[in-house]
């Protein structure tokens, strides 16, 4: 096709439109949280809720409260009493004894302590359940902890304020084969619940359920 006479004007317009929005500055709307330290590393975190802050508190204490009790059953079944055979009886007695009486009681301590983070993790986690509106229901490796735990309570009860009561009557007598025979009984009890506290941490490290 041609053109003739004709002026061919090309017109390169270019529109620089913007839009109102564009040309606002940008700006970031930064919500302030409350926040708090850190109860194991006193840094700062966002605020993650009372129920929360103390469950992890409880927990801290509940673990540390077991380790150090099955911990020292192990310790005492395992290698001291072991180490003691060697020696003569009136000597091994009233060295177990003495042990076993500064052992029993700190974990006399250390039971209430296990006894009462337990109820308090319990409902703390309730209540953050009941914050977030569902509702609780308590794991299986809970109710397994629960149970052996109020056992080995039981049994520690009966080692502590029975057996070991004959031991100390029996030390005090100077009658070094009932003192002896009390021994053994506190063996074989001591024996048992270190059985169900390494169940217990098993539960912790593998939950059922």
């Amino acid at each position: 096709m041609q053109f003739d006479n004709c002026v061919q004007v090309i017109v390169f317009v270019r529109l620089n439109v913007q839009s109102p929005a564009t040309n606002l500055p940008k700006t970031r709307t930064r919500i302030n949280r409350p926040t708090i330290a850190h109860p194991l590393t006193n840094s700062i975190h966002p605020q993650e809720g009372t129920h929360a802050v103390l469950f992890i508190i409880l927990k801290l204490i509940h673990l540390i409260s077991i380790v150090i009790w099955v911990g020292g059953m192990f310790f005492a079944h395992f290698f001291l009493r072991p180490a003691l055979q060697e020696l003569e009886a009136p000597v091994r007695v009233k060295l177990m004894r003495d042990v076993l009486g500064r052992f029993f009681s700190v974990v006399l301590i250390l039971v209430l302590l296990v006894l009462l983070s337990g109820i308090g993790l319990i409902g703390a986690v309730h209540g953050m359940a009941a914050k977030a509106g569902a509702q609780f229901t308590m794991p299986l490796s809970w109710i397994v902890m629960s149970v052996l735990g109020l056992i080995m309570m039981a049994v520690f009860g009966h080692i502590r304020f029975a057996l070991y009561k004959r031991l100390n009557n029996a030390v005090e007598a100077n009658d070094w084969a009932a003192g002896g025979a009390a021994l053994g009984s506190i063996r074989k009890w001591v024996a048992f619940n270190l059985a169900l506290g390494l169940v217990i941490i098993a539960a912790m490290r593998f939950p059922l359920g």
